[in-house]
């Protein structure tokens, strides 16, 4: 098995509510990007493969990075759809949806409970299906040869500890709010099982005038 270091993307449209609207980065996320490029390049740090998701702020992400080329387009590496989840909470539950990140502290866990136990009609996919996408993505990558290196969104790294670590949902939730944009987390293998040597690291952005750079959102 290989080690494999995920990415999240930069940050995104922070004004949007839906999921096309959503998916391009911001100014900045170009900029975090580039940051975390250059960082990799003069840390030395060397990635035999790259893969990323099908979505525009994963593929953006890799190319303000500079490691676009070459790089492999995996479906199974994109995001949950939260804005659709959100709306459908909204009109099955009646959960407002927010619109700033201090109430997606309170949402997020119970969008993602609702989920989990079915509680939300016709999602555009279940949990449990998502959680199977991700495991089998990241399973397939380990059994690859060197080291990976994956530009992919929170809500799937999240998963990605979840299955690493045996986390409830809460804690799953409560994780992927903690995930950074552009941040750093590695999978290592150990006794044929992937554990977690790093979580949301920002190397890139610790400089204290790029602190303002440290979003979440």
């Amino acid at each position: 098995m290989s080690h494999i270091t995920l990415i999240r993307h930069g940050q995104a449209n922070t004004g949007a509510r839906d999921e096309d609207s959503y998916d391009k980065l911001s100014p900045l996320g170009h900029q975090q990007a580039a940051w975390l490029g250059e960082h990799l390049k003069a840390s030395d740090l060397h990635h035999t493969r790259v893969f990323c998701g099908t979505l525009t702020r994963h593929i953006e992400t890799a190319q303000g990075m500079g490691v676009a080329s070459n790089i492999t387009r995996d479906p199974r590496l994109n995001e949950m759809e939260y804005f659709t989840l959100a709306q459908l909470m909204e009109q099955q539950h009646g959960l407002e949806i927010p619109t700033e990140r201090e109430g997606f502290v309170q949402h997020l866990p119970r969008v993602f409970a609702a989920w989990q136990a079915n509680d939300i009609e016709n999602p555009p996919e279940s949990w449990r299906d998502f959680e199977n996408r991700v495991n089998g993505a990241l399973t397939d990558i380990a059994t690859g040869d060197g080291p990976a290196l994956v530009v992919t969104s929170g809500g799937l790294i999240s998963i990605a500890m979840r299955l690493a670590l045996g986390l409830d949902t809460l804690a799953t939730a409560r994780m992927a709010l903690a995930i950074m944009n552009t941040s750093m987390h590695r999978l290592h293998p150990i006794d044929g099982h992937l554990c977690p040597v790093l979580f949301n690291a920002v190397p890139h952005l610790d400089n204290p005038n790029r602190h303002f750079a440290q979003t979440h959102l």
